[in-house]
C-alpha cells in the first residue's frame, strides 16, 4: 500500500486547492447554507458553477484530453475527490452522466454518441438521469416491465421508472427497455437514450422525509426514441448495464472518509456543547466509530494502490461499497444516540441541528440503495472469498 503521491500529484493538489479558494463565496462554505436554499435555485447554483469549473480544467480529472478530461492519474482523481470535500465545495448535479454514462459512450457509443453526449455532459449543458428501477424491478433489475415497441425508425416506449436522481431537473435519460416482445430475464433489453423534454415523457418529484425532492418517478406514455439511440447494441442492454455499472469499482472511498472525518469532527462538536462527551458510554461510541472511519482510510488508501497498478478490483469493489456505507450508518447512529429524543428538533440549546438533520436521515438509505449490505456481503463471500452460494 502506498500512502504517497508524485511530486506531479502534489503539484495539481496546489493547483485546484487554489483555484476552489479563489472561485467558492465565502457564504457557501458556511454550515447550513445549501439546506435552508428552496431545491431549484441550489440546482442553479451548482450546475453554474460545475460548468465554471469545467471550464477551467478541473472536471474530467481521469478522462482522455479527447473528450475534454484532463488525462491524469487515479492519484490525481483521488486528491480531486479530497479537495473538493476539504473546501465544501458544491455536489455535482450530473453525478449519474459524469460516473456512469460518460465513461460507457467513451468505451462503446458511437462517434456520433461521442460527440453529442460526452463535451455538453461535462459542462453541465445536459443533465442525465439514470432509469434503471421500477415499481416491480428493483434489486430484482431484469424484472423491468417498461417497453419499446419498434415503430419504423423508432422504438415508442410505455412504462414507469422510480429512484430517479434528478429526475425534474433532467434533460435526458438513460434507460433500460424491454425491446423484445416475450423476451424473459435479462435478454431481450436494450439501453435506449431518452429527451425528457418531448410529448410522453412526464417526471413527478418524490418528497423525502428531510423535505428534499432529490428523486423522482418518471413515466413514458408512447413517448418516441430513434433506434440510433440506444447505447450499445439493440437487446444486449443488460451487457451495456453490467458495463457502465463496472465503471463504480475504480472508486477507491478517499472521498467518503475525507467528509465522513469533517462530520465526525462536528459530532463530537455537538456532544461537547450537549455535555454527553464526558458520558463514558458515548465516548466508547465516538471511539470505536473513529477506529472504523480510519480503517476506511487505509482500505481506501489500498484501494487506490492496486488501481494506480492497473489492477481490475472487479467483486472486490462491493467491499468498499460494504466499508463505508456501514461506517456512516453507525457514524450518525451515535449522533442520534448523543442528542435523543431532541434529534427530530431544528435547535437544542442554540445549537442548529438542521444541517445534521438531513444527513442523519440519509444515512438510513445508504446501505439499501447501491446493493445492499446483504447483497454485497454475498458478492463478497462467493465471488471473492469462493464460498458456496
Amino acid at each position: 500500500m502506498d500512502l504517497t503521491y508524485t511530486a506531479a500529484e502534489e503539484a495539481f493538489r496546489s493547483e485546484l486547492r487554489s483555484w476552489l479558494r479563489a472561485s467558492i463565496p465565502e457564504e457557501w462554505q458556511r454550515p447550513g447554507f445549501w439546506e435552508n436554499l428552496d431545491g431549484d435555485e441550489s440546482f442553479r447554483l451548482r450546475r453554474d458553477w460545475e460548468r465554471d469549473k469545467a471550464l477551467a480544467g478541473f472536471a474530467g480529472i481521469e478522462w482522455p484530453t479527447e473528450f475534454g478530461g484532463r488525462g491524469g492519474t487515479p492519484g490525481m482523481r483521488a486528491i480531486y475527490d479530497e479537495e473538493m470535500v476539504l473546501a465544501r465545495a458544491p455536489r455535482t448535479v450530473n453525478p449519474l452522466g459524469l460516473s456512469f454514462l460518460a465513461p460507457t459512450v467513451m468505451a462503446i457509443g458511437t462517434d456520433a454518441q461521442k460527440k453529442e453526449i460526452i463535451g455538453p455532459l461535462l459542462r453541465n449543458e445536459v443533465i442525465w438521469c439514470q432509469g434503471f428501477s421500477e415499481p416491480g424491478a428493483g434489486s430484482d433489475l431484469a424484472a423491468l416491465s417498461t417497453k419499446g415497441v419498434r415503430d419504423g425508425d423508432d422504438f415508442v416506449v410505455n412504462g414507469q421508472k422510480v429512484w430517479t436522481t434528478n429526475a425534474v431537473h433532467g434533460d435526458k435519460i438513460f434507460t433500460m427497455v424491454r425491446t423484445e416482445a416475450g423476451s424473459a430475464k435479462h435478454r431481450g433489453i436494450s439501453m435506449l437514450l431518452i429527451d425528457m423534454h418531448q410529448a410522453g415523457v412526464e417526471a413527478r418529484p418524490l418528497k423525502q422525509m428531510s423535505g428534499a425532492s432529490e428523486f423522482g418517478e418518471v413515466f413514458f406514455t408512447d413517448a418516441r426514441v430513434p433506434a440510433t439511440d440506444c447505447l450499445g447494441e439493440i437487446g444486449d442492454g443488460w451487457r451495456t448495464a453490467m458495463l457502465l455499472l463496472s465503471f463504480e469499482r475504480g472508486a477507491s472511498g478517499i472521498a467518503q472518509y475525507t467528509e465522513f472525518r469533517r462530520q465526525y469532527d462536528e459530532i463530537v462538536e455537538v456532544a461537547k456543547k450537549l455535555g454527553r462527551d464526558r458520558d463514558p458510554v458515548v465516548r466508547d461510541k465516538l471511539a470505536r466509530v473513529l477506529v472504523e472511519l480510519e480503517c476506511l482510510r487505509l482500505h481506501a488508501m489500498h484501494v487506490l494502490t492496486q488501481v494506480e497498478q492497473g489492477r481490475d478490483l472487479g467483486f472486490e469493489a462491493s467491499m468498499t461499497k460494504l466499508q463505508w456505507s456501514e461506517t456512516f450508518q453507525d457514524l450518525w447512529e451515535v449522533f442520534d444516540d448523543i442528542v435523543g429524543e431532541d434529534a427530530t428538533l431544528d435547535s437544542v440549546d442554540d445549537l442548529d441541528l438542521r444541517p445534521l438533520h438531513g444527513q442523519s436521515m440519509w444515512s438510513r438509505s445508504v446501505t439499501i440503495w447501491g446493493g445492499s449490505s446483504q447483497v454485497q456481503r454475498n458478492i463478497t463471500a462467493e465471488r471473492v472469498l469462493g464460498l458456496p452460494r
